[in-house]
């Protein structure tokens, strides 16, 4: 029988979690709110946190100095295209490690884990070299591949937990009844897995929504998002607080809506998984 949870507990608790919750919010708050200041609003001494004449100037300037629209349409294309791209190679690997492990599958998932530990600058260099020599430098294709690789791992390691939570009965009476494995992976396991598979997906276009440093490298014109949408407002002249803000309040704004109409399917299936 479970222990039943004292009201006075339940209180500290929601406190506690509440008042974690805002401190983690607090930095998208503040550059939320400075983006509605005038530049000497933004470094005023004692700054000011409601108080203060808000305006739409910053967002104005930088509506007239960037193309947001297209920046906007590049994130899309990237984040959308690397998880497309990485789900299609990670869940027959998935399959493959959870249903049918060989002798080295544990060393292999510990090996693809581990180069998420590797330094990103270390193998930079190499893969300026590759882009620039094939003519892929500051494409989409190039930044698709990139971001699908780098986060491959987390998205194999995730499906992983989710297949192996699926009872193996299921798997053999559908081979019982005569599917191929294609049939098996696409008509059994992927629905049953529908959960895991959205939450994986959500994680991974947060993440190569939120990727700086190889779109900041790998891009100049064509296919810069809204990361090099934001950098673009540090210039040697200085940081223009205000506007610096507003540039990044309309790249994160996407991301921040979808997270939170999201945030449910996203909970569910980190904390559930596929099946129970």
């Amino acid at each position: 029988m479970a222990r039943e949870v004292s009201k006075r507990r339940k209180t500290v608790v929601t406190i506690i979690a509440w008042a974690i919750g805002l401190l983690i919010f607090f930095p998208i708050l503040w550059t939320i709110l400075t983006s509605f200041k005038t530049e000497a609003e933004a470094i005023a001494d004692p700054p000011s946190l409601f108080f203060f004449d808000w305006t739409l100037e910053n967002y104005e300037v930088v509506g007239e100095r960037s193309n947001y629209g297209k920046f906007l349409w590049n994130s899309v294309i990237l984040a959308v295209g690397s998880t497309i791209f990485g789900l299609m190679i990670a869940i027959p690997s998935a399959w493959s490690m959870a249903f049918q492990p060989g002798k080295r599958t544990k060393d292999v998932m510990m090996w693809m884990l581990s180069t998420k530990m590797m330094p990103a600058v270390g193998v930079l260099f190499p893969i300026y070299i590759l882009a620039r020599n094939t003519g892929l430098f500051d494409t989409h294709i190039l930044l698709i591949v990139v971001l699908m690789l780098m986060n491959l791992p987390i998205i194999i390691w995730m499906l992983y937990t989710y297949f192996k939570e699926i009872p193996v009965d299921i798997l053999e009476a559908a081979r019982m009844d005569g599917a191929s494995l294609k049939s098996e992976i696409i008509y059994v396991l992927t629905p049953m897995a529908l959960p895991g598979i959205a939450s994986t997906m959500l994680l991974n276009i947060i993440l190569a929504w939120n990727e700086a440093f190889w779109t900041l490298n790998l891009t100049t014109i064509n296919a810069a998002p809204l990361t090099a949408f934001i950098a673009s407002y540090s210039s040697p002249e200085g940081l223009f607080y205000a506007k610096l803000s507003a540039a990044s309040t309309m790249a994160i704004a996407p991301i921040l809506i979808m997270g939170w109409f999201s945030q449910k399917q996203l909970v569910r299936g980190l904390t559930f998984g596929a099946v129970k």
